[in-house]
């Protein structure tokens, strides 16, 4: 089902490119379409599982955060009967900086497009000093229950999903425990 989901979302892709559909987030202004848009920024540790033998975070640990970041904004939006219905179809990462055990980072999630069934986020983990440890984007397809490909967004749905807007940050409150000292 995957394959054919992601396929359904790349032929997507291309006919929005030629010729953006009405109410689309490609239609229109890009700056006055953007502030509409749904974000979340989401803080966490990195802990000491997320960390790999040189003592820094693994590389599929911004998988994680990335997907944290997707479920608190769902939440938010009032979408979580999503979950379960929305598989990914892409996701790429560039690893720009380390992070430490101990350290807080926050994944900036933003819905950059929202296709006829498919979503694209845009992500940035930042360090404590806020500095890029790692950029990408994640793309989902929805795909209704029992259904074997794609499946349109419904309509409450699709409206949430344009016109939401940045949501409310979920931070880390108390103060830092240090986790030692990165290797040399």
């Amino acid at each position: 089902m995957r394959g054919r989901a992601r396929a359904e979302a790349r032929a997507e892709d291309r006919r929005t490119e030629r010729e953006p559909a009405e109410g689309s987030c490609a239609a229109g202004t890009p700056e006055a379409l953007v502030t509409h848009l749904p974000s979340v920024t989401v803080e966490r540790r990195v802990e000491w599982p997320d960390t790999d033998a040189a003592g820094h975070y693994h590389h599929s640990t911004v998988v994680r955060w990335v997907e944290a970041a997707e479920a608190v904004l769902l939440r938010r939006l009032g979408l979580s009967h999503l979950f379960g219905s929305t598989p990914r179809v892409h996701f790429e990462a560039d690893y720009r900086a380390r992070l430490w055990f101990g350290e807080a980072v926050r994944t900036e999630l933003r819905v950059t497009k929202v296709g006829t069934s498919s979503l694209h986020y845009a992500f940035t983990v930042l360090g404590e000093e806020g500095a890029e440890a790692a950029t990408g984007r994640m793309v989902i397809a929805h795909s209704a229950a029992r259904a074997t490909g794609t499946t349109p967004w419904p309509a409450d749905v699709r409206e949430v999903l344009t016109k939401a807007g940045p949501q409310a940050p979920e931070l880390i409150t108390g103060t830092r425990t240090t986790g030692g000292t990165p290797c040399a």
